[in-house]
């Protein structure tokens, strides 16, 4: 399965860090936001890495050149900012089934895989990582609608007043169906063309979208301090991880020492 990486954004909220790179080149536990979105696709078993660069684009060619960990990258280029329905039609020349897409600005520790999985037992036309998140900040999000049978009806794009706390996390599978839908999509009011747009033709042409719900966390990297958060994180699953592992040697040491002291007697 190709996966589609979105990372054409300029990140003016993350200043001063984006001053001289992109957004998803920020650095994020010491390595870019791109490099953890890179790692997570290779390990899901995408084949081909479709990468939509924009501001400062040749800072990520250069950086990552053909491949990343043995994966072919293709670049496409969109030249203005006009919405991720419009970045996302860049790329579809080079699609013909099924694929992933991520927004490169998330740094995601959950299940990614779920969605993967889903997507193929063919029951669904596309699947959604969706997360649960506080009220007052369901506003920044693509927000879901959805019904009993855990599948989306609606998605609305940052609503002043959201209907639910349900929101799109940034990882989701589609059928090439979604490239016919961005197409249609007419500009918002905020002259963008909306992938939620896209998605809402989908639905309204039949489509089944189901919602995954997230199990673990992610970190929307929109501002200095998210990124900060995201480093905390990382950071506390790193020293639990290394406590856990050391705690095991412990383990094995002291069997060993138990077994010694038995060989003596004996």
């Amino acid at each position: 399965m190709k996966a589609v990486v979105l990372a054409a954004g300029e990140g003016t909220r993350l200043r001063p860090l984006t001053e001289d790179k992109p957004k998803a080149m920020v650095e994020v536990d010491g390595k870019p936001i791109l490099t953890h979105c890179f790692e997570h696709l290779v390990e899901l078993g995408a084949d081909e890495l479709l990468v939509v660069v924009g501001y400062l684009k040749e800072r990520i060619i250069s950086h990552y050149g053909d491949e990343f960990e043995g994966v072919p990258i293709t670049y496409s280029h969109q030249r203005e900012a006009l919405g991720l329905a419009h970045a996302l039609l860049t790329v579809e020349e080079h699609i013909d089934d099924d694929f992933m897409l991520i927004l490169g600005d998330n740094i995601f520790n959950a299940n990614l895989a779920d969605v993967v999985n889903r997507q193929q037992e063919d029951r669904a036309d596309a699947a959604f990582l969706v997360e649960e998140v506080p009220w007052e900040e369901a506003s920044r999000y693509g927000v879901c609608n959805t019904n009993d049978y855990g599948e989306i009806i609606e998605v609305i794009e940052k609503p002043e007043e959201p209907p639910t706390n349900l929101v799109m996390t940034g990882f989701y599978t589609f059928t090439p169906a979604i490239f016919h839908a961005c197409h249609l999509v007419q500009p918002s009011n905020r002259d963008e063309y909306e992938l939620s747009d896209a998605v809402n033709l989908l639905l309204q042409s039949g489509r089944t979208i189901d919602a995954i719900r997230m199990d673990g966390w992610r970190t929307d990297v929109g501002y200095p301090e998210d990124r900060d958060d995201a480093e905390r994180r990382l950071r506390e699953e790193r020293e639990a991880r290394e406590a856990a592992a050391e705690a095991d040697d412990e383990e094995e040491e002291d069997a060993d020492t138990e077994l010694s002291v038995e060989a003596d007697d004996a």
